[in-house]
């Protein structure tokens, strides 16, 4: 970095003349929030700027590796080749804990899970709300996860626990309740880096900002967006799908699937509201629309890791591992093991 870009005042001085950092200079000011050079006030003031400006490919990619280079390493579960199903949220739906409850569809359904998640920021509950609702103790124990791995084919891994600075600006991100270039890392980051993963995206410029990084890394991924702006299949209407093979735009028909409204997939006023609408969807007992979209976005999943498969094929997988109660043994595997 120049003398003019090693305080966080230069820097700021940069972004409000709408100046962009190189890649570098984004990592080394990431790593010193990491370190705890700066305080809450500064933070803000720094997350702010990003408010009024969008983030370049060049910045995300600095702010990742900062993170990355000081996350607590979990190299040791890579051998599990793990899928990761993700939201960036910020898309103001306030659903309920779709992605989360993918998750535990796709364990059930017999494939490796690793689930990198936080507290909700922009949403009433986020991953980890509804885990530690239901007693999860989280950890960065590697044999707990593997235990969980073994038995219940899915871990789950509270981000602030492995990024020093996920922790440091948590209050910051709370705080300000609006979506940051935060909500854009998070999926880049889970600390077993795994080679496969479904994220949603809340629009279009973003999915085609994770596209380019994406293809960069090399790794199987799909990325989802409903055109009408839910980080997910929400399917209340078309949705887009990129992955290594193109890009496509299904609706809940093309799916098998029904359309649904809105209004059904309200996530609730609560962490313990959401927390009981999750263990209703794992129950079936949350409506069908609730079910379909759950069963949606896992089969998105199953295919990320079977690219050959038909999504006929995947849909029924997942809907199979739903109706029939294996999620909600799962869940309840991963239960024991976790509190």
């Amino acid at each position: 970095m120049t003398e003019s870009t090693t305080t966080l005042a230069g820097v700021l001085a940069r972004l409000l003349e709408y100046r962009r950092l190189t890649r570098q200079e984004a990592r080394d000011i990431l790593a010193d929030i990491a370190a705890g050079k700066y305080n809450e006030s500064q933070i803000a003031a720094f997350i702010t700027t990003y408010l009024m400006r969008g983030v370049s490919v060049d910045e995300i990619l600095g702010f990742r590796e900062a993170l990355l280079e000081t996350r607590v390493n979990l190299d040791a579960l890579q051998e599990y080749d793990p899928i990761d199903i993700v939201g960036t949220g910020g898309d103001g739906k306030n659903t309920f804990n779709i992605s989360t409850a993918a998750c535990i569809v796709v364990a059930a359904a017999g494939y490796k899970v690793v689930k990198h998640g936080n507290h909700g920021a922009t949403s009433v509950s986020g991953a980890s709300n509804v885990m530690e609702e239901h007693g999860v103790v989280f950890t960065r124990d590697v044999q707990v996860h593997r235990r969980s791995l073994d038995r219940a084919n899915i871990a789950y891994l509270h981000a602030p626990l492995f990024h020093p600075a996920l922790k440091i600006v948590a209050p910051v991100r709370k705080a300000l309740a609006a979506r940051t270039f935060f909500n854009i890392l998070g999926p880049l980051v889970n600390p077993v880096m795994p080679r496969r993963q479904v994220l949603g995206v809340y629009d279009l410029k973003m999915a085609r900002l994770y596209n380019y990084i994406y293809q960069e890394s090399g790794n199987r991924f799909a990325i989802v967006h409903s055109l009408d702006g839910y980080d997910e299949a929400s399917l209340t209407g078309p949705f887009k799908v990129i992955a290594p093979e193109g890009e496509q735009i299904l609706s809940p028909k093309d799916m098998g699937l029904p359309t649904v409204a809105p209004a059904d997939l309200a996530g609730g006023n609560s962490p313990a509201e959401a927390a009981r609408l999750f263990s209703d969807v794992l129950d079936n007992r949350a409506g069908e629309s609730r079910a379909a979209v759950v069963v949606a976005n896992a089969a998105i999943a199953i295919r990320t890791i079977k690219p050959h498969a038909s999504l006929g094929d995947c849909i029924r997988e997942a809907d199979d591992a739903l109706r029939s109660g294996k999620a909600r043994r799962t869940f309840d595997l991963f239960l024991d093991i976790n509190r």
